[in-house]
């Protein structure tokens, strides 16, 4: 809103009792009311002609005896200074200046404002709000939904129709990690339909993070496949390693013996014994070949 400056003081009528003349038209001002200029007195019809400024509104000349307002250099007699839409005057009040035209501030508030979603009161022009998602509120309107204390220019989460701080959300919506119990705010893993924190995930042997690695469980706990493989793997009969079975690996069980694919192998000649016959010999296994030569 503008404060509107009136042009009160300017300059000063009077009457004269001496021989005295008007410094344009020349007649007697003797007994006439003037108007004292810096280069001489004028008569009223002289100064309204030469002096006077042009109403902006109606266009006519604004006389000594008038009201002046002026506004952006633009001129207005008292009764021309108006709201443009409900012709309300704007002389001693707050108005807005929307293009040209000259609005008071509830017709201004009325067409141009938003109203508060919260209180469903206008605006007003130049106060503090927030806007989201198409919608407004005054400041001290938009509150937690849980807290009830204002947002501000704090981060804050939508949930359907209401909105919450941040630590509000949290408490009330966020996810628990399965191991520390704290909230989950972004990425985290799932195990078992659980959520947990990445550096909470870990091996239950070694405390490896086991987050993007590959992994096996036991008893519902999970491992990393080196402490799976030491714990519980059957161990091969030939490099005594860990048969895990990850990465495609295969094994050959005999009684109550395993070994790798790889390490199947004839005892005397190292052919690959897989899916073929093989004769045992004590702790060796034979080809047919190699076991028909003893």
């Amino acid at each position: 809103s503008t404060d509107l400056l009136a042009g009160e003081g300017g300059p000063q009528t009077g009457t004269m009792t001496e021989c005295f003349d008007c410094d344009n038209c020349k007649e007697s001002l003797y007994g006439r009311k003037y108007i004292q200029m810096d280069n001489g007195p004028y008569c009223i019809p002289c100064y309204d002609a030469h002096f006077a400024n042009t109403c902006d509104e109606c266009k006519e000349l604004i006389g000594h005896d008038c009201r002046e307002l002026y506004y952006e250099d633009r001129h207005y007699h008292e009764h021309c200074f108006r709201c443009f839409r409900c012709d309300r005057s704007l002389a001693d009040e707050p108005f807005t200046c929307q293009g040209e035209e000259l609005l008071c501030n509830d017709c201004y508030c009325s067409e141009f404002s938003s109203k508060c979603v919260a209180c469903e009161k206008t605006v007003m022009p130049g106060s503090r709000k927030l806007e989201y998602n198409g919608q407004t509120w005054h400041e001290h309107c938009f509150i937690c939904s849980s807290c009830q204390q204002p947002i501000g220019s704090r981060s804050f989460i939508p949930d359907k129709k209401d909105y919450y701080c941040v630590p509000c959300y949290e408490s009330k919506f966020a996810p628990r990690c399965t191991r520390c119990k704290k909230t989950l705010t972004k990425g985290g893993v799932t195990y078992r339909d659980e959520p947990w924190h990445k550096e909470c995930f870990v091996c239950t042997g070694c405390k490896t993070p086991l987050a993007g690695q590959q992994f096996t469980s036991q008893d519902d706990n999970p491992y990393c496949i080196k402490c799976f493989g030491n714990l519980y793997a059957k161990k091969c009969s030939a490099c005594t390693k860990p048969i895990t079975g990850f990465g495609g690996g295969k094994y050959v069980s005999f009684e109550d013996r395993h070994w790798h694919h790889n390490c199947f192998n004839c005892a005397r000649c190292n052919t690959s014994l897989v899916g073929k016959g093989f004769i045992p010999d004590n702790d060796e296994i034979l080809c047919r070949d190699c076991s028909s030569d003893l």
